[in-house]
């Protein structure tokens, strides 16, 4: 089963996430993949000014974005519909958020959507959790991420308080909405408890998986 971890930059979903998997044993995979794809890269360098107007593109960043996840589209297919937990730090649901709150425009979502699970082929998640996450706290906690590490300068997105602000509305519009699957919305203020509040979720999830799987497998 695929669960997705969203929330803007600074809110916390690296702790969370490194939480449930030493809670659970999961596998995970953080997106974009700047290390190993070159997309991913290249939509870093746009982010950081060395490619022109490309970031000035919506389109075209979020097509980056998307092509970055579909260069995983083996490591996710492995887990479409399997008891066995794979934990995304950031999805297309990102993607989605970004991309409407940077043209002001909600209709980039379902562009998005129709890109990413439509022509891509890209596995809809069994459950997204949004951490909600203030941002003047998230935004605190980017930049003492970039005072602790020199080599993490925010970029263009991450700096952008307005875009932060206007993607934190986005993103609680599809929890609300139960876009493209089921959605927890989640305080990220306490790590343990909103990490306990996921993990029992993630059991209830894991069970019902399983169950289905076994009635198909009797049919």
């Amino acid at each position: 089963m695929i669960v997705t971890i969203e929330g803007i930059d600074g809110a916390g979903k690296n702790t969370l996430v490194t939480e449930l998997r030493n809670r659970t044993g999961a596998e995970v995979l953080c997106f974009p993949r700047y290390e190993s794809s070159l997309p991913a890269r290249l939509a870093a360098r746009a982010l950081h000014g060395e490619m022109g107007d490309l970031t000035d593109s919506i389109h075209g960043m979020a097509t980056l974005f998307a092509l970055d996840r579909y260069g995983a589209l083996d490591t996710l297919d492995r887990f479409r519909g399997s008891p066995d937990l794979l934990l995304l730090d950031r999805y297309v649901a990102s993607n989605a958020a970004y991309s409407a709150a940077r043209a002001d425009d909600l209709s980039l979502c379902d562009w998005v959507a129709d890109l990413e699970f439509g022509e891509l082929g890209l596995p809809v998640p069994d459950l997204q959790i949004l951490l909600d996450t203030p941002v003047d706290l998230a935004a605190s906690r980017a930049a003492d991420r970039e005072a602790a590490d020199r080599s993490r300068v925010r970029d263009r997105y991450e700096s952008d308080r307005g875009l932060q602000e206007r993607t934190s509305s986005v993103y609680r519009r599809l929890a609300e909405q139960s876009w493209h699957g089921s959605w927890l919305i989640v305080d990220p203020r306490g790590t343990t408890e909103a990490a306990v509040s996921v993990h029992t979720r993630l059991r209830e999830l894991r069970e019902m998986t399983i169950t289905r799987r076994n009635s198909g497998n009797r049919t």
